[in-house]
């Protein structure tokens, strides 16, 4: 339903990311985009670099007047480093390059990337490897939290784990303070953790190394249904697991409690239902399936922690490697590179869970324009809330809730299968 692409190199003239499939009349500026973009480059621990690489954006095509058409829509992110550094070393015109990168960097697509496309030189992989293509992604994901906020969706994210510090359970924002997560230089909503964070940040900065860690990403008010349990690509949590599994240097997903439930009893594995009568509305109690059951969004908060390795660039060096022309042993080339990036990492998880969720929304309301695919939501959702609160007298007494005994006599007298 919602399909978008991106293309560029890191030191290339631009990014560019396409989507198609937007419902038309959804109010879209470029500070939209710069919104989310500016929030990319926020977290103590970032390099340079990000102090004087602006993102230059341009919307070049799918919105008029601060609205969509309903066509692709184009956006181009520029590099202002380009004219200045890049021109010659990546010119798409024939020529030749002033100095090939032949140590490879444990960790990164370098090597991989040489020997399965046959190139002599790193750079031609690690442009586009690198994680500065996940402004493109940042910039599609703007949108898709543009048109998922029509349908009251908030999502947002922060910081759990930052190298060895973790923050207090206790510390996650509700749907009315993701927002605020920004204030935190590390983007923890935890106080404490947040020092010890900073203090584990300048002792890795001081010894050149790098430090990963674990983001929370929250989604909150979104629909019950989407996704599905009939089909192994239409589970929601799939779905959600590939999207942020792609994300540069990620390698780890889980969504709700994920790996710690594997470790529990079933009587504390799963999340209770109850009945709100004040609401009209079935609750979860917890948070253990991370607001999905069944590939299918439950209508609570969906919750995925997404766990990003050290980056493999480091600020010293000391990696062992291969020299590819030589053959000799040698230590890792360095790039300009951040100490952690995990902060900023959380701002392009958000954007991928957007545009599953987008996406997922879109299959599942349809329109052509803004107005239509709020409509079929808003029809869906009261038909969510009519069949959930209708209780007639034939209703009341097949739902009677059994008891324990009751059920385990129950169970005890069915007839077995042969």
């Amino acid at each position: 339903m919602l399909r978008y692409l991106t293309a560029g190199e890191s030191h290339g003239k631009a990014l560019v990311v396409i989507l198609e499939g937007l419902p038309a009349g959804l109010p879209l500026t470029i500070e939209d985009l710069n919104r989310d973009l500016g929030r990319r480059r926020l977290g103590y621990g970032r390099g340079p670099r990000m102090k004087f690489e602006a993102d230059e954006v341009t919307i070049l095509s799918g919105v008029r007047h601060g609205l969509t058409l309903g066509s692709p829509v184009a956006i181009e992110i520029g590099n202002s480093e380009w004219e200045r550094k890049w021109t010659e070393e990546m010119s798409p015109h024939p020529g030749a390059t002033s100095q090939k990168l032949t140590t490879p960097r444990p960790g990164h697509a370098d090597l991989t990337g040489m020997q399965k496309y046959a190139f002599d030189d790193a750079r031609n992989v690690l442009e586009r490897a690198s994680a500065r293509e996940t402004a493109a992604r940042v910039a599609a994901g703007a949108v898709a939290k543009a048109l998922l906020s029509h349908l009251g969706v908030a999502i947002g994210s922060h910081v759990v784990q930052l190298g060895a510090v973790r923050a207090a359970e206790a510390s996650r924002p509700e749907a009315d303070a993701l927002a605020a997560v920004d204030e935190s230089e590390v983007r923890c909503t935890d106080p404490a953790a947040e020092a010890e964070m900073i203090a584990s940040i300048k002792a890795a900065q001081k010894a050149g190394d790098s430090l990963g860690g674990v983001v929370e990403v929250l989604a909150y008010g979104v629909p019950i249904g989407l996704g599905s349990h009939v089909h192994w690509d239409r589970r929601l949590d799939g779905r959600l697991a590939q999207a942020l599994l792609s994300i540069q240097a990620v390698k780890g997903v889980e969504i709700g409690d994920g790996f710690d439930v594997a470790g529990r009893p079933g009587s504390q594995a799963h999340d209770a239902i109850t009945f709100d009568a004040a609401t009209g509305e079935y609750r979860r109690l917890t948070t253990n399936a991370g607001g999905i059951e069944g590939g299918m969004s439950t209508g609570e908060v969906i919750v995925a922690h997404v766990a990003m390795k050290p980056l493999a660039t480091l600020n010293k060096p000391v990696l062992a490697t291969v020299d590819t022309a030589t053959k000799d042993s040698t230590v890792s080339f360095k790039e300009r590179t951040d100490v952690t990036a995990v902060p900023a990492m959380g701002v392009v998880a958000e954007a991928m869970a957007a545009l599953v969720l987008a996406d997922e929304a879109l299959r599942k309301f349809g329109g052509d324009s803004l107005g239509e695919f709020v409509r079929n939501h808003d029809t869906y959702a009261a038909q969510v809330r009519d069949q959930t609160s209708r209780l007639d007298a034939s209703d009341s007494v097949a739902s009677a809730p059994l008891n324990w005994d009751a059920q385990q006599a129950f169970a005890d007298d069915a007839p077995t299968t042969p």
